[in-house]
């Protein structure tokens, strides 16, 4: 039954995924800019196949920082607050279905959809680049991978704020807040804390990991560049320090976000339950 059941469960979160006006409007946006920007710079860019792609990446990393956390954290903010609201919450845990089984298949489910969307994205940009002879498999995979595990780290973090909240207007602006704060104020934020204490490069580098989207930031970059020279003393700290361990540091470091995240949701999910 536990089984079956979850696995039920985890097809109706992918179904109500992709009956979200929200999710539907982010994965749309995502699809159309991705396309249209590596439309754009591949043009004007033809020249240089590589030169090309490496445009092209950067410029779909700079658009994966932005909407790729909205879109997790949104959904995940909608998931169990608006089941909590609806009543749903309730009459799922009166079935035969442990709150383990129920979490889980919500957050599987839901991370499927997350990570279909970023690669359908990944997708349609790769076909612009066959299309120009621009040719790095490896790194666009990669950049695809990091985006899913940002995407996943963000859905985490939705999870969480709406294992808190009762209703789903409260968890959505508390997940609007959470993305303002990590991809708007996150780097400025940094800069302001270091120019005002002087922060040395070990400190800046350690409060940059404390944040999955500057974390998402510094590996695209790695990728991309193979230097973190324009992060300034903490990207020379980082290479001197870490070196080619970056890139099990960084990853890992998205990972424990996603387990953290998901790990304290379904804490507080289940103190709801057992009480």
């Amino acid at each position: 039954m536990g089984g079956k059941a979850f696995v039920v469960l985890a097809q109706k979160e992918l179904r109500d995924a992709f009956r979200n006006r929200w999710f539907i409007a982010d994965a749309l946006a995502l699809l159309i800019l991705s396309l249209a920007l590596s439309l754009l710079v591949s043009l004007t860019g033809a020249a240089s196949p590589v030169s090309g792609f490496g445009r092209t990446a950067a410029s779909l990393v700079n658009l994966m920082l932005l909407l790729v956390p909205l879109m997790g954290i949104t959904l995940g903010a909608l998931a169990i607050a608006g089941d909590r609201e609806r009543g749903a919450l309730e009459f799922w845990l009166t079935q035969p279905v442990s709150t383990a089984t129920f979490f889980l298949a919500k957050a599987l489910g839901m991370g499927a959809a997350l990570a279909a969307a970023v690669l359908v994205g990944f997708g349609a940009s790769s076909v612009v680049l066959l299309l120009v002879g621009a040719t790095d498999p490896f790194a666009f995979l990669a950049l695809a991978g990091l985006t899913v595990l940002l995407a996943w780290a963000s859905l985490a973090l939705g999870l969480l704020l709406s294992s808190r909240c009762a209703r789903t207007s409260t968890a959505v602006s508390l997940g609007l807040g959470a993305w303002l704060l990590l991809v708007l104020l996150g780097d400025l934020g940094l800069m302001g804390t270091a120019l005002a204490v002087r922060l040395p490069p070990a400190w800046l580098l350690a409060i940059a990991l404390g944040n999955p989207v500057e974390t998402y930031r510094i590996a695209a970059l790695r990728l991309l560049a193979g230097t973190l020279e324009l992060l300034g003393p903490a990207g020379l700290y980082a290479d001197e320090r870490f070196g080619a361990s970056l890139w099990i540091l960084l990853p890992t470091t998205l990972l424990l976000w996603i387990a953290a995240g998901t790990g304290f949701a379904y804490i507080v999910l289940r103190r709801e339950v057992s009480r």
